[in-house]
C-alpha cells in the first residue's frame, strides 16, 4: 500500500489520548476524484518538534488506533527547523495507493511515537455527479439561497467562534493533559523508585539477617578460640618447663662438644703429622722407584752399547778386509796404468819413423791394433766391482752397486726395531731388549 517497505511505527493508542491540534490540515476537498494523484497541505504549529520517522496517513472514518491505516507516506522534515512559528508542508500521495470505493475517509499527522498529532475533516473519492450542479432558474430562489447562505455564514461564524473556543479549551486542556501526564510520569517515577527501594530493603533485611547469622557465628567461634587459648596457654607452659629442662641439655651437650672438638683438633694434628710422614715416604718411595728405573735402563743401554760393540768390530772387520782388497786393487791398477803408458810411448815412437803421412787419431778406449793388456783391463774391473759391491751388516746378504739407497736402508731397518718415545733402534735379534726398553718407558 506504501511505496517504501519500511512500516511506520505505530501505537495501539486510544482516541482520547491524542492531541489533534499540533497539525492542521488545510485545503481539504469534500471528495477527490478516483484514479489521480491528491496533494495534502498541513501547517505544523509551535507545539510539535517533528522528526524523522513522522508520517501522514490516509484512515478510514471510524478508525480506532493508528495502525488501521490504509496508506500512507513519511512527512518530510521542514527545511528550517529552528523556527518558532507555524511551518506550511505538503505531501502528494499517488493514485495508485489510495482506496477505491466511495467511503469516507480523513488525512492522519502521527509522530515516531505512533500518536496522532493532527487530523483532517472527513472526505470522499467519488466522481462529481449532476447532483452537485446548482441551477439557479428564478429570482427569488437566488433570494432564498442567499438568505440561506447569510444564515449559513452566520451560522460558520458561530461554529468558527465555537471553534476557537473550542480550540482555547482543547489547548487548556493538553496543557492540564501534559501535567497530568507529567505528574503521572512523577507518580511513575515514584513507585519505580518505591518498588527499588523496597527491594533495598528487602535486600537490606537479608543482609542483616546474614550479618546476625555471621554474628553467631563469630560468637562461637569466639567461644572456641578462648577455648583454644586456654588450651594453648597450658600447652606453653608444659612448653617452657620442656624447653628449660631441653635448655640444660643443651649446656651440657655443648660442653660435650667443645671437648670433642679438642679431641678433633688433636687428633687433626695428629692426621697432619701422619699426612707428612706419609708424602715424605711417597717421596723416598718415588726416588727408589725411579733409581730401580734408572738401573734398569742402565742395564739395557749396557747391554744395548755391549751389542753396538760388537756390531762395531764386525763392521771394523769387514771394513779392514775391505781396504786391504781396495790397496790391492789399486795396486793392480797402478802396475796396469805404468804398462800401459809405457805401450803407448813405444807405438808412437815406431810411427813417428814412418812416413809422415796422417794418420787417423785411435778411438776411445782401444788402440789400432788392439789392447795387449785387455786382460789385465778385465782383471781390474772385475776388482773395481768387487770394491762396490753392497753387503747387509745385520745378515751379510750382497747388494749390487745400482741398487737403489733407498732400498738397501728399508732392508737394514727391517732387522732392526725402534722406541716410539726416544727414536732408538734394537736389533729385532734382540726382541728382549726392546720390550725392557718399553717397560722402563712405561714406569716414568
Amino acid at each position: 500500500m506504501d511505496e517504501t517497505s519500511d512500516e511506520p511505527p505505530t501505537s495501539a493508542v486510544l482516541l482520547d489520548n491524542c492531541h489533534f491540534s499540533q497539525v492542521v490540515f488545510n485545503n481539504v476537498e469534500k471528495s477527490y476524484i478516483p484514479g489521480g494523484d491528491i496533494t495534502c497541505y498541513y501547517t505544523l504549529t509551535q507545539n510539535i518538534v517533528p522528526r524523522g520517522k513522522d508520517w501522514v496517513g490516509i484512515f478510514r472514518v471510524g478508525w480506532k488506533t493508528t495502525r488501521e491505516y490504509y496508506t500512507f507516506m513519511w512527512a518530510p522534515l521542514p527545511t528550517d527547523v529552528c523556527s518558532d512559528g507555524a511551518v506550511q508542508q505538503q505531501i502528494q500521495f499517488k493514485a495508485y495507493y489510495l482506496p477505491k470505493n466511495d467511503e469516507y475517509y480523513q488525512f492522519c499527522y502521527v509522530d515516531q511515537d505512533g500518536a496522532v498529532r493532527g487530523a483532517s475533516v472527513p472526505f470522499q473519492f467519488r466522481a462529481k455527479t449532476e447532483d452537485d450542479i446548482l441551477v439557479v432558474s428564478t429570482q427569488e430562489e437566488v433570494e432564498e439561497i442567499e438568505l440561506e447562505n447569510k444564515n449559513l455564514r452566520k451560522e460558520n461564524e458561530e461554529l468558527k467562534a465555537s471553534c476557537a473556543s473550542l480550540q482555547k479549551q482543547n489547548i487548556s486542556l493538553q496543557e492540564e493533559l501534559n501535567k497530568t501526564q507529567e505528574l503521572q510520569n512523577s507518580l511513575e517515577s515514584l513507585r519505580s523508585n518505591t518498588e527499588k527501594l523496597e527491594l533495598e530493603l528487602h535486600s537490606l533485611k537479608k543482609e542483616n539477617k546474614h550479618l546476625k547469622d555471621l554474628y553467631d557465628c563469630r560468637e562461637a567461634e569466639l567461644h572456641q578460640l578462648k577455648e583454644q587459648i586456654q588450651n594453648v596457654t597450658s600447652d606453653k607452659e608444659c612448653l617452657e618447663t620442656r624447653l628449660k629442662t631441653a635448655l640444660d641439655q643443651m649446656d651440657q651437650l655443648q660442653s660435650q662438644v667443645l671437648n670433642y672438638e679438642k679431641e678433633v683438633e688433636n687428633l687433626s694434628h695428629m692426621d697432619h703429622d701422619k699426612t707428612e710422614q706419609l708424602e715424605s715416604l711417597k717421596e723416598e718411595n718415588r726416588q727408589l722407584h725411579m733409581a730401580v728405573t734408572q738401573q734398569q735402563q742402565n742395564h739395557d743401554l749396557m747391554k744395548e752399547l755391549e751389542e753396538q760393540k760388537r756390531l762395531y768390530q764386525i763392521l771394523q772387520a769387514k771394513k779392514n778386509e775391505a781396504d786391504e782388497e781396495n790397496q790391492k786393487l789399486r795396486e793392480e791398477n797402478d802396475g796396469l796404468l805404468r804398462h800401459l803408458s809405457q805401450a803407448t810411448e813405444v807405438s808412437s815412437f815406431s810411427v813417428a819413423s814412418q812416413a809422415h803421412a796422417p794418420i787417423p787419431a785411435p778411438k776411445v778406449g782401444g788402440l789400432l791394433f788392439g789392447n795387449p793388456y785387455r786382460v789385465a783391463e778385465a782383471n781390474l774391473e772385475a776388482g773395481a766391482a768387487d770394491a762396490s759391491i753392497r753387503k747387509c751388516p745385520m745378515c751379510d746378504d750382497v747388494f749390487p752397486e745400482d741398487i737403489e739407497t733407498s732400498q738397501f736402508e728399508a732392508h737394514v731397518q727391517s732387522h732392526l726395531l725402534e722406541c716410539p718415545l726416544c727414536s732408538e733402534t734394537f736389533e729385532k735379534s734382540n726382541k728382549q731388549v726392546f720390550d725392557d726398553h718399553m717397560f722402563c718407558h712405561g714406569l716414568e
